[in-house]
């Protein structure tokens, strides 16, 4: 039997899993739920179940025994920081490396070259890594004090707007107010905040709800002023570099108009770079750095 690696995406929304052969042939792909730890204390087991439970789903589609073993496996994770709060993940690798999701997105998106990533999916961050090993974090400062351009600040600012709306009276925004409710399926937007604030909301379930926001004139305007935050934190990362490079990659970057958005202000400003969408995926990403982890040549994945 050849070599198998793995690569997994543990992100605020789902996680996601890829098997592959030694010579870069991808074989399944898995997924379970989403594997961040915020708010998570020593009794949590989501992010281990979530690693496990989406190579578990990948190996059953490859028709491969669920504890087959790994060369390396490694496993990008939104938010993670070198701290384990819950159950200690344990995956059946002879080496397993767990990290942030932005060096595997980087990875991906860029398949594994030199440059920026730009990362809009529930939150953002803007990840560059020069042609000199120098890596720059920008943005990613998580929903409560950052995460401009992700689509859950976009769903925040919006229904912020709404709710301040219903408080002054002003009937201006009613039918943005009716869209939000029906589509959390609740009679008002209270209803709606008191079901984020008791957990029956997810951040990922809010962030949902961008899709349908920016179809309104009013909230593209905030979706416009996060990609503008993006765009200037992506120029500052690539500013020096000798090959400007940028890949945009996330679930906000599926509407056309803010990908333009971004990809047209980013040139704006730095003429010279190239930028484009991701190449790979950062589940894909993650199955490169898994090569890496295992000292074999990272390859051209073939699906």
């Amino acid at each position: 039997m050849s070599v198998l690696l793995a690569g997994i995406d543990g992100g605020q929304s789902s996680t996601v899993a890829l098997i592959a052969d030694d010579r870069g042939q991808i074989l399944s792909r898995g997924t379970s739920g989403p594997a961040d730890e915020v708010g998570a204390d020593s009794n949590s087991t989501r992010l281990r179940d979530a690693l496990r439970e989406a190579l578990a789903d990948a190996c059953r589609r490859a028709g491969l025994p669920v504890e087959s073993d790994f060369a390396a496996i490694v496993a990008g994770v939104s938010g993670y920081e070198g701290r384990i709060y819950g159950a200690i993940p344990e995956m059946p690798a002879q080496r397993f490396r767990l990290m942030h999701d932005a060096p595997v997105a980087h990875a991906g998106a860029l398949a594994g070259t030199p440059g920026v990533v730009v990362i809009a999916g529930t939150g953002s961050v803007v990840y560059g890594l020069n042609e000199n090993g120098v890596v720059q974090t920008l943005g990613g400062w998580g929903f409560l004090f950052g995460d401009e351009g992700s689509a859950f600040s976009v769903a925040r600012d919006a229904l912020e707007l709404v709710m301040a709306a219903e408080d002054d009276g002003d009937g201006s925004l009613h039918e943005e107010a009716r869209a939000a409710c029906d589509f959390f399926a609740m009679g008002s937007l209270r209803q709606v905040a008191r079901a984020f604030y008791s957990g029956e909301l997810t951040r990922a379930r809010l962030a949902a709800f961008t899709p349908v926001a920016i179809r309104f004139a009013r909230f593209r305007t905030i979706a416009e002023r996060g990609a503008d935050r993006l765009i200037a934190l992506a120029r500052r990362a690539l500013a020096g570099m000798k090959e400007p490079k940028a890949a945009l990659t996330g679930g906000l970057f599926a509407d056309v108009d803010f990908y333009e958005r971004v990809r047209r202000g980013i040139l704006a400003g730095i003429p010279s770079a190239q930028v484009g969408r991701a190449k790979y995926d950062s589940a894909a990403g993650a199955l490169l750095l898994a090569y890496r982890e295992a000292g074999l040549p990272m390859p051209e994945l073939e699906r």
